[in-house]
């Protein structure tokens, strides 16, 4: 038996730029529910956990004012529209730390909150990475750093690492015992 899908009535677009597209969208449940739900939908974000031979992560501490805290997280930003994932991952890792990831594999992909908001993420496993002369972005990091996995978990409990993709990411790393 094929389970019965919501019913969509109409999206209502309430503001659009590059980075977001938030919407209503008037839903009706299987029991005749029917309610409006609002709907975020953003570009697609690649993220990369680079490792290198001494199984340390690559992190950033950043400040992320949304939430007015200092985080742990591992380099990446939104894809360019028909760049490639892989190499906008590799790209991001570059500007925002100066390193040059050596390799790039596909570790997974989620979406954050299937519930509001429509924004796929993927998360690179890079192994290894060089030092560029490019000076990582300012606005991007106050402090890159090289640490340990087992370090880079145990902040997670700390508090220090709170970004999905970045919990995720080493999660899913520690899961292929990268």
């Amino acid at each position: 038996m094929k389970p019965t899908q919501w019913k969509i009535h109409g999206e209502h677009l309430i503001d659009e730029n590059r980075h977001i597209r938030l919407s209503t969208v008037d839903v009706e449940l299987p029991d005749g529910v029917k309610f409006t739900q609002y709907v975020a939908r953003m570009p697609r974000c690649a993220m990369t956990l680079v490792l290198n031979e001494n199984r340390e992560a690559l992190l950033m501490y950043r400040h992320r004012f949304i939430i007015d805290k200092w985080v742990w997280e591992l380099p990446g930003g939104y894809v360019d529209h028909a760049e490639d994932v892989a190499a906008a991952a590799a790209r991001e890792v570059e500007e925002e730390t100066g390193w040059r990831p050596r390799s790039m594999e596909h570790l997974v992909t989620y979406q954050p909150s299937i519930g509001s908001l429509d924004q796929p993420q993927e998360i690179y496993l890079a192994r290894g990475a060089d030092l560029t002369d490019t000076a990582p972005d300012v606005n991007e990091a106050e402090e890159i750093r090289w640490v340990p996995l087992d370090a880079a978990v145990a902040m997670i409990d700390s508090g220090e690492i709170i970004g999905a993709a970045t919990v995720v990411g080493l999660y899913r790393a520690l899961s292929l015992d990268a």
